[in-house]
Order: structure tokens, then sequence, then C-alpha cells
């Protein structure tokens, strides 16, 4: 893994994008994924090591969003229940490299969205979930985060406000925890199926840290760094562009 080319510019936006994710309570790993896809990383060692690295990032994240008082436990446990089997089930499933990239790529898609801030504005007025709404969309985001190796936060931050089941910092506490989970369920499938983790990935998860606590910490409070998030933006899509036509 770290013999891949130009792997120092790689530990240095890793931080970046780190700091920029868990600011919104999100783990990252799409944009880890992104990155790892622009570095040329072997295909077999991106999900396993995406969904380590988001245990980790969307940890502190939630940390420091339910320190805050944001966490609406009521909202995660409808989403959770059906997600956290799904994205077991995801997570043993292995795809064929091009049909996995071109999944990866729309999934992507949700994530530029959410950096130019498309969802970005929240409702004063709040819809109360129903259980059912619940188990189907956190069943479905669930099963495809442990299919792709995301935490499924990038989806479900958008569903919750486009829908008025929380407000901003709420939908990021909850997704916060919903990565997590989803993250963990989904890493215990690839175990089941034989996969393993290079030592290299408890390096880049130590990198990916730092850029996670001051973004947790910051993201909880007020910053609002738009530019970077603009640049992070501008990322995603030129991976999304090779994802799609490599």
């Amino acid at each position: 893994m770290l013999q891949t080319e130009n792997i120092y510019i790689f530990l240095i936006i890793l931080p970046v994008v780190s700091f920029l994710y868990s600011s919104v309570g999100h783990g990252g790993a799409s944009g880890y994924l992104a990155l790892m896809a622009l570095f040329s990383f072997a295909p077999e060692s991106m999900k396993p090591t995406a969904l380590l690295l988001n245990l980790f990032v969307a940890g502190i994240s939630f940390y420091y969003y339910y320190k805050e008082g944001f966490f609406n436990k009521k909202l995660f446990i409808s989403f959770a229940i059906a997600s956290i089997p799904l994205a077991f089930i995801g997570g043993m499933i292995e795809v064929d490299a091009s049909i996995y990239k071109k999944i990866l790529a729309v999934l992507l898609i949700f994530a530029i969205l959410k950096m130019l801030n498309v969802f970005g504005k929240e409702s004063t007025t709040i819809k109360e979930l129903k259980l059912w709404q619940g188990l189907v969309v956190g069943g479905i985001i669930g099963f495809f985060s442990g299919l792709i190796g995301i935490g499924g936060g990038i989806i479900l931050t958008p569903v919750i406000l486009l829908l008025h089941w929380g407000k901003m910092k709420e939908a990021a506490a909850v997704s916060a925890l919903f990565i997590w989970v989803n993250s963990a369920s989904g890493l215990i499938g690839q175990f089941n199926i034989g996969v393993t983790l290079e030592k290299a990935s408890f390096l880049l998860v130590a990198i990916a840290l730092i850029g996670g606590i001051l973004g947790g910490y910051y993201g909880s409070k007020k910053i609002n760094n738009q530019n970077l998030q603009y640049i992070l933006a501008f990322v995603l899509m030129i991976a999304c562009v090779k994802l799609f036509f490599t």
C-alpha cells in the first residue's frame, strides 16, 4: 500500500479530507475511497481500509457532537435497527472491480453535493420519523455501506435534511454514530470472508485521526470553511470521473 506512487502526497491530503468530513459528522470513507482511486490503490485493499478509517474518524466526530448535546437517540435507533445487519451482509459480498468503481462513483455524487451545500439548508419545521421509514432508509443505506465500504452518513445526512427529520447538527450527530456501527458491521462482514487488513492501514488511521479530531471539535461548534469544502468537492469530482471511465 505505502509503495503506491506519490504516496507522500496522499498522506498530506488524507488528514485534510478527514478534517472536512469529521467537521460535518462524517467518517470520510467516500473521500478516502476517492483518494485511493486517484492514487491507484489495489481495489481489494480499498474497502476494508476505508471502513477502518471510518471507525476512528466517525467515532471522534460523534464524541464531539454528542458532547455538545446534538444526538437524537430515537432517530438513530430507527435507522440502525435494519442498517447494522444489512451492512454485515453487504460486507460479505465481493463485487467485481469494474462494477465496484461505478457504484462508488455514483455514491460520490452524494458526497460532492453535500460538500457544495446542496443539502445545506435545514428546515424550521421538523417532521416525526415513522419506524417503517427508518427501517427502509436505514436498511438500504446500510447494505450499500457494507457493499462499497462507506458508513452511509454521506447519504443519510441529506435524506434527514431533505425530509425534515432533523436539523443540521442533529443530522451530523446521528450520521456519525450511524457511520460507526455500519463500518464496524461491514468490517466484521469482511473479516468473515477472510479479508485481512494491511499493517500500513493503521498508519493511515493515525494520520487521519489528526484531521478527524480537529474537524470534530471545530465542526461541532461553529466552523464552516466553505472554500476547503469546494476544493474537496473538486477532488471528488476528479475521482468520480476517473472511476466512471477506467
